[in-house]
């Protein structure tokens, strides 16, 4: 019995031992110094990052057209404006959702009137199915989803 005893002090010990190295943030032997906190993103390098040009490519690959500017914007809020004036109160956020809806349009996801409504729904702002195919209708209409 004796040696049970022992054996399970052992064990608690190095538990505890364990434990406290842990907390402690003692030097793990990898030669990272555990004490700071890890950042949660590895270290860029040139190979990781992405040219804008690379990144506008993946995202007319993905269906979504590129974020339109100056007239371009004018003229996508009108068309918007047209088929549901209440969607452009909050302009940026009709500019994402119209792209995002050109990707659903462009891949052929179904059920597009209903994803319009619930895209172009925001804050104060509710669109119905009904509307939403109008959206659908004045974005195809637009050319704007063409990428």
């Amino acid at each position: 019995m004796g040696n049970l005893l022992k054996t399970r002090a052992t064990a608690y010990a190095a538990l505890l031992l364990t434990a406290a190295t842990a907390l402690t943030g003692c030097d793990d032997g990898t030669g990272a110094d555990s004490s700071k906190p890890a950042t949660g993103k590895p270290a860029a390098t040139a190979e990781q990052e992405l040219t804008q040009e690379q990144k506008d490519e993946n995202s007319k690959a993905a269906g979504l057209p590129l974020k339109p500017t100056g007239q371009e914007r004018e003229q996508l809020l009108d068309t918007l404006a047209e088929a549901a004036p209440d969607v452009v109160r909050h302009e940026d956020k009709a500019i994402d959702a119209a792209r995002n809806q050109c990707s659903s349009i462009n891949n052929g996801s179904p059920r597009l009137d209903w994803m319009a409504g619930r895209r172009f729904t925001y804050k104060d702002v509710t669109t119905s199915e009904v509307q939403g195919k109008a959206i659908n209708d004045a974005l195809k209409a637009s050319g704007f989803c063409k990428v």
